[in-house]
């Protein structure tokens, strides 16, 4: 009985693991662009959220890719809370498939070899990523099945015969019509295995089985709190995803918890009245008994996920409230994005102007910052601060949709020659800053290319890189100095920097190849060198295009903007 059940279980994961992955190689990025299209508002995402989790089996896989797609910036919490509804009743479909074990004259699991087979064939004979895909899918259909024909046979006649088991019996019956330490269980057990679908899968085997009595309106009753337990359960591994993940991320990973919480929470007391066992009878139009248990759980997961959503669909916005107050916004995340941004300040353009010049500032000292966690990475070998360049990268990008839109904008309005003038450059000093942040994340790949092959650089190459990032420190600090108040000398200084930059970039190259000749270093090393040396450079241009805006006065007249080549 154990051994089938643990390989039952394991097959019943590693199929659905083929079948996500599968779907992803058939799909591609198709997947992620569908929800970033089809969530505009709650209705489609719901719609959006339900087909993607029928497809890939797993309502923790659709939020942990919605988490995903949050923390890249490509959805809004409350764009996710639409597909995190579909994901919960998108997961119902696995009850329904594994429900066919108890149709006696049309049992699935009879052609899981077939599909197991059939699948393995087409994913090693296929010639395309789509041909592979599907084979994986139906590959993974087939160990799915294979693993809950085992897991019914280690409660069977041939395994461990839990019918026959009256002890075994009476204590599940009494965890169960204990409706809190059944749901307590059930939310326990699979926030250990991570996976509602399976749990459930277990849950209805051992229904079938006569785990459970052969009472079945008793079995009904006592299963269904197990059921619901399940379903906060599974939102641990949403929880666990989101850790490394952007603030936003954790929101929508913490209402996905709120969603099942609340609905246990209203659902229990309709338990304990026998309402909601009665009502999943009523709606089923299979008499019940032992060859329709199974798909009475399955009606009454899903009548749990459809009625739960139904009713947050009306009050989407007072359960972002609550996650808001769960997860409020904190010092940190308020310095990451645009605040001051008021469009009511529109009616008075030169004070909306001021308001975007200190958001350009705040862009600059983040462009700054990821550069340095990116140098600082590269020098140190500390992947931790790559990662947070990355991060300062995607935040420099929010400063630039969100600036670049309000200056947009404020240009509609009537302007006065002088604020019209402005417009522009401040528009190129936001482009300029985001590419400063590309190139922070190309420093950063550099890295850990550097990283992964296990390359140092000399004390000599360690000597240059730290004369380099002490001069480009130095710019940035003078080009804010100059942005913060107009500081034409400052903005000078900032030249000056560029130029010592230029020469460090032709010398440092020359001696880089002087020691690769000689033997002090590798070929790999010099060209990583090489590459850090040109991309510091390439961010100087993009600082002197700054500095020279402001010499200027923010007015094109007289200036002459660097075209930086993207790298």
């Amino acid at each position: 009985m154990i051994f089938l059940t643990i390989g039952g279980l394991g097959l019943f994961f590693l199929g659905m693991v083929l079948m996500s992955n599968g779907l992803k190689q058939a799909a591609g990025q198709k997947l992620k662009k569908l929800l970033e299209t089809l969530t505009k508002n709650r209705i489609s995402g719901v719609v959006m959220g339900t087909l993607v989790t029928c497809l890939i089996q797993s309502s923790s896989a659709t939020t942990v890719i919605t988490i995903g797609l949050i923390n890249a910036g490509l959805l809004t919490l409350k764009q996710s809370l639409g597909v995190i509804l579909g994901a919960n009743i998108g997961t119902t479909i696995t009850a329904w498939i594994v429900s066919t074990l108890g149709i006696e004259a049309f049992n699935i699991t009879d052609y899981s070899m077939l599909a197991i087979g059939s699948g393995f064939l087409l994913e090693l004979l296929g010639r395309t990523q789509k041909q592979k895909g599907a084979g994986n899918i139906i590959l993974g259909f087939g160990l799915l099945f294979l693993g809950i024909k085992f897991m019914s046979d280690a409660f069977g006649p041939g395994g461990f015969n839990i019918a026959e088991s009256i002890r075994v019996q009476h204590a599940l019956i009494w965890v169960g019509e204990n409706a809190v330490l059944a749901m307590l269980a059930g939310m326990a057990i699979t926030m250990v295995i991570q996976s509602s679908s399976a749990f459930i899968a277990i849950l209805q085997i051992l229904a079938f089985q006569g785990a459970f009595g052969s009472d079945w309106h008793l079995v009904l009753r006592v299963c269904i709190p197990f059921l619901l337990g399940s379903n906060i359960g599974t939102t641990i591994t949403a929880q666990l995803a989101a850790l490394q993940t952007s603030r936003d991320s954790k929101r929508s990973a913490m209402a996905h918890t709120v969603f099942n919480v609340v609905g246990t929470l209203y659902f229990i007391p309709l338990v304990w009245a026998g309402v909601f066992d009665n009502v999943v009878i009523w709606v089923s139009p299979w008499k019940l008994s032992q060859s329709t248990i199974m798909v009475h759980l399955a009606v009454a997961h899903t009548m749990f996920n459809v009625v739960n959503t139904i009713a947050f669909l009306p009050v989407v916005r007072w359960w972002e409230a609550i996650v808001m107050k769960l997860l409020p916004v904190t010092w940190k995340e308020l310095a990451e994005r645009p605040v001051v941004l008021e469009k009511h300040l529109f009616s008075t353009p030169v004070l909306a102007l001021e308001q975007a010049k200190r958001e350009i500032i705040r862009m600059a000292a983040k462009a700054k910052e990821a550069v340095q966690q990116a140098i600082k990475g590269l020098l140190k070998d500390d992947e931790r601060k790559l990662e947070k360049a990355r991060a300062g990268e995607n935040v420099t990008d929010d400063f630039q949709l969100a600036i670049t839109s309000y200056l947009v904008e404020l240009s509609r309005e009537q302007l006065s020659e002088e604020v019209s003038n402005e417009l522009p450059v401040l528009l190129h000093t936001v482009n300029d800053l985001e590419r400063i942040g590309d190139h922070a994340v190309n420093i950063a790949e550099i890295a850990e290319r550097k990283i992964e092959r296990k390359i140092s650089f000399s004390m000599e190459a360690n000597a240059e890189a730290a004369k380099l990032t002490q001069e480009i420190d130095q710019m940035f600090d003078q080009i804010s100095a100059a942005l913060e108040s107009s500081d034409i000398e400052a903005a000078k200084s900032a030249l000056d920097n560029e130029k010592n930059i230029n020469k460090m970039q032709v010398d440092f190259r020359r001696s880089h190849v002087q020691r690769m000749n000689e033997g002090f270093c590798g070929a790999e090393s010099g060209l990583i060198f090489i590459d850090f040396v040109d991309n510091v450079e390439k961010i100087g241009d993009h600082l002197t295009n700054i500095a020279q805006a402001v010499i200027g006065g923010l007015q094109w007249e007289g200036i002459e903007p660097k075209k930086v080549p993207p790298y």
